[in-house]
């Protein structure tokens, strides 16, 4: 059904998309040795793939969402819907619906749901320990987005980050943050500027982590727009493994960067492909999604989910993407979660969106 094919890359043949979907603009980017693509003849460790998982309130249609993550207290699924808005449009500023959700893992049945009128266009989704909710706002009105709310688990605002409609490189301000995470002592890290895998990159744009303490006030920031050790173009999704290192999807490089917690580069893994999403289970499994492989940016890469270990630069399965006719390397989602039984919950983006029949997939686990 998809392409195996296994080529090398080019040393500098390199496309960068300008938004969620690839718009095939050449771009050059000199770090990347050659890589073989990964993937398509590795062991999938799922059995069946429910698509249009996890029903919205009131029987809404799924817009697009880039973001999944599962609460650590009682193992459901929390996402979030761009209310109806399908490309970066900003559906959220129009349509006054309830944006985050949060699912019970095993009916898909909605348990909670808040956040109307407050974004634009909600990007990354974080829970953390005490199972709160945290969502970045990627584009801006006049006095929205260009921030990161904090939700209690009931949908009451605990902090902001960012200016509402103010989008900046100051410490205090952000611009087109892309995903958020907190640490176990409660620091913040943001990652931020989503326009930085243009081909041509907006005046002002950015490729930084910001790092706040637990009550948002700014500690520190590192990164630029580029494609050496500690740059960025598009720093697309986060998170820890069980050593406390931060791995960033970098997404316009095609790679995954680690650092420490005070932004010391420690390394930089290219097996995973183009990828969105991360997400890092306790046993240091990681799971790696790639929404925006093609043809055109990166030739022979199949879009999926990448699974190895947080220790190597190593993919050791793979979960294909759905089978789309616009590319031949598939459609896959740009977020993705795993919960405690292994099953794997990937968030539809515009790529993906009208292949996955909703806005959440569920890929189920082998039986052991």
């Amino acid at each position: 059904m998809f392409p195996s094919r296994i080529l090398k890359i080019p040393l500098v043949a390199f496309v960068l998309l300008a938004g969620a979907l690839a718009c095939d603009v050449p771009a050059v980017a000199a770090f990347q040795a050659d890589v073989e693509p990964t993937g398509a003849d590795l062991p999938n460790p799922t059995s069946a793939v429910i698509k249009g998982w996890g029903p919205l309130p009131d029987g809404r249609e799924w817009g697009s969402t880039a973001g999944v993550d599962i609460d650590p207290i009682d193992g459901h699924v929390w996402a979030y819907d761009r209310c109806g808005g399908i490309m970066l449009a900003g559906g959220c500023a129009e349509n006054l619906v309830d944006p985050v959700v949060k699912f019970d893992r095993y009916t898909g049945e909605v348990l909670a749901s808040f956040g109307a009128g407050l974004f634009v266009l909600p990007h990354g989704i974080h829970v953390d320990a005490d199972g709160n909710v945290w969502i970045t706002d990627s584009q801006g009105t006049e006095d929205k987005g260009h921030r990161v709310i904090k939700f209690s688990p009931e949908g009451e605002v605990l902090l902001e980050l960012g200016k509402p409609g103010r989008p900046g490189s100051d410490p205090g301000l952000l611009n087109e943050p892309c995903d958020i995470i907190t640490a176990p002592n409660g620091d913040i890290f943001v990652s931020d500027g989503h326009s930085g895998q243009n081909a041509r990159v907006p005046e002002g744009a950015t490729g930084r982590i910001l790092k706040f303490d637990s009550d948002g006030h700014f500690i520190k920031e590192w990164g630029t727009i580029g494609t050496g050790p500690g740059e960025f173009r598009t720093p697309h999704g986060l998170a820890f493994d069980s050593q406390g290192r931060l791995f960033v999807a970098d997404r316009g490089n095609h790679r995954i960067q680690i650092f420490d917690q005070d932004g010391g580069y420690l390394d930089s893994y290219y097996a995973f492909g183009r990828i969105s999403g991360l997400f890092i289970t306790e046993d240091d499994t990681l799971y790696a999604i790639d929404s925006e492989s093609t043809p055109r940016n990166h030739d022979g890469w199949m879009t999926g989910v990448r699974i190895g270990h947080a220790s190597k630069d190593e993919v050791t399965a793979f979960i294909p993407p759905h089978y789309s006719q616009r590319n031949a390397l598939g459609a896959a989602g740009e977020g993705v979660a795993v919960d405690a039984d292994g099953n794997v919950y990937a968030a539809e983006g515009p790529n993906s969106r009208a292949q996955a029949e909703g806005g959440l997939t569920k890929y189920v686990r082998s039986a052991r």
